[in-house]
């Protein structure tokens, strides 16, 4: 054979050494969907995951009679609803995920457009809405099996519909915005006479003809200070001096990003390394362009938005880099996965949010691996066939799958004679992590046990068991808060990876050492789903309170 032959032959076989990989890639599959309920009888336009695996899903009260009644014959009797002042229908319902049943809850005004975040002790907060519920904060107990609904009556100072929430290193939900609302408050509050702190970003963010700021994206910072994007820009924020600190420049190409215009945002892995945060990024994706909602009015539907925005927003000298998506989408969703991908869910190709306005549902999600080289992030995977449109939204459940449901893009249930009937079904979307090919090389964990506590800088030991021989050089472990969801973002939502140390202690049986997280600002005081990782294959997740 001659020389060259050998050596083009040589090249060839260490190409398919260093290309093959060394375990079996789930990026090879494309995740799968299974129809958890045809209807649950409401649109689910709001949801949270409690600690208790059940999800807390509503959507309004104002929409007429939904499916699914309230029981023992209760009624909901309001002198100031649009459709009916008396209403023997739930709004709201709990969903047990092992079960998978679903239980009617009442609430008594109008939860439209609201927004909310889980307490550190496991209740959800819910703020704000529409009507006789813009001023009311609303609390589900996750104590017991027949909790619903407490009602607060002018719990917030400020009327608040499309606001965004956050949990706040003290424990407290911050409330940004909502329509015509260029303020924010807190809850609970310090002192009953606590009033609201003005925000002038929000005035200056403001499109009076399409208010493209509503929604805004907020995280909370390493330093504790908030990054808030609305409509093009961001501000790094200190709220306790009602200070801005960064202004950072206008996202490239200038276009909206917050509703209607509607992308979506999270806040990219933080990874703990000797108890400090290097980097902190932001990534922005998707929306519609200047002009889209106006020309949706008008019978044009726009083409949605195929750019991301990344930022390092601790930077010195911050700059956008921008990325494009193989799918333009709007009204998106963007969750993070245990094993820090990020997945990008439902949404429109055309449109905006809003009455009537999406055209063209994008049915196929998109996986983002913000690790990868930039021209190799993207995945498409395998499509629903349900359009998820207008007031639809997804949550991280954890066992890994990811919760779909809603889609009401019009006034009232309507399930005849529109575009995009009112949807009902609860479907799963499981990522490729989850498929049988690589049942082998998946953790599960043995201890500790769910519900465990943990104090800021605690050592932990995590043991699990795995059913091939494991990798212990691609062990990670990664901790979710559960966030609230609606509207295509996710509020509260925050992944750390921790620093490990991992050993084997018997046949297929391994121990990783770590670490707690530092601080509140790292991670706020609550509940997270902890998971450990292998080979970019998560275990079943198990909660921790971190106090």
């Amino acid at each position: 054979m001659a020389s060259h032959q050998l050596v083009i032959l040589s090249s060839f076989f260490l190409y398919l050494f260093f290309a093959t990989p060394l375990y079996p890639r789930a990026t090879a599959a494309s995740g799968s969907w299974s129809l958890l309920q045809p209807t649950i009888g409401i649109s689910a336009m709001h949801m949270q995951l409690l600690p208790t695996d059940r999800v807390i899903i509503f959507d309004r009260t104002d929409f007429g009679a939904s499916n699914i009644s309230l029981p023992n014959g209760k009624c909901r009797e309001d002198p100031n609803d649009y459709a009916l002042k008396k209403d023997c229908t739930a709004h709201s319902i709990e969903y047990n995920v092992a079960s998978n049943s679903i239980r009617p809850l009442m609430v008594l005004t109008d939860v439209w457009c609201s927004s909310g975040a889980l307490m550190p002790d496991g209740s959800l907060v819910q703020t704000g809405g529409f009507n006789d519920g813009d001023h009311v904060v609303r609390v589900f107990n996750n104590s017991c099996n027949d909790c619903d609904w407490e009602e607060i009556e002018s719990g917030l100072v400020q009327r608040r519909w499309y606001a965004t929430n956050h949990i706040l290193p003290d424990g407290r939900q911050i409330v940004i915005g909502g329509r015509r609302q260029f303020n924010y408050e807190f809850y609970p509050k310090a002192v009953a006479s606590e009033k609201t702190y003005s925000l002038p970003f929000l005035v200056q963010t403001n499109d009076p003809n399409v208010e493209n700021n509503l929604y805004p994206f907020v995280f909370l910072n390493t330093d504790g200070n908030l990054f808030i994007f609305a409509n093009n820009r961001a501000i790094l924020f200190n709220y306790v001096r009602n200070q801005v600190l960064k202004t950072y420049p206008e996202i490239p190409g200038g276009e909206p990003r917050n509703y209607p215009s509607t992308g979506s945002a999270v806040l990219l892995p933080l990874r703990v390394v000797q108890g400090k945060v290097v980097v902190v990024e932001v990534l922005v994706c998707g929306g519609a362009p200047k002009g889209a909602f106006v020309n949706a009015q008008n019978g044009k539907f726009d083409g949605a938005l195929n750019s991301c925005g990344r930022v390092n927003i601790n930077d010195p000298n911050p700059k956008w880099i921008m990325e494009i998506m193989p799918l333009a989408r709007v009204m998106g969703d963007m969750l993070l996965l245990p094993n820090g991908d990020v997945l990008i869910i439902n949404g429109a190709s055309n449109g905006t949010a809003g009455w009537e306005y999406g055209r063209n549902p994008v049915l196929n999600p998109l996986i983002y691996r913000p690790n990868n080289p930039t021209s190799t992030r993207f995945d498409v995977q395998k499509p629903s066939n349900i359009p998820r449109m207008y007031h639809s939204t997804a949550v991280l459940l954890r066992d890994g799958r990811v919760l779909v449901g809603g889609s009401n893009p019009h006034v009232y249930y309507n399930f005849s004679n529109v575009l995009f009937p009112t949807e009902l079904s609860l479907e799963a979307f499981s990522p490729p992590y989850l498929d049988p090919i690589s049942s082998g090389i998946r953790p599960k964990i043995v201890s500790p046990p769910t519900q465990t506590k943990f104090k800021y800088g605690e050592h932990i030991v995590i043991r699990f068991t795995i059913q091939n021989q494991a990798d212990l050089n691609l062990i990670s472990v990664t901790m979710i808060s559960p966030a609230f969801n609606t509207h295509s973002f996710s509020m509260n939502q925050r992944l750390l990876v921790l620093d490990n140390v991992t050993k084997s202690v018997g046949k297929f049986t391994y121990e990783v050492n770590t670490t707690a997280p530092p601080t509140t600002y790292i991670a706020p005081m609550g509940y997270y789903m902890l998971f450990v990782v292998h080979q970019n294959i998560p275990s079943e997740g198990i909660w921790v309170v971190i106090h």
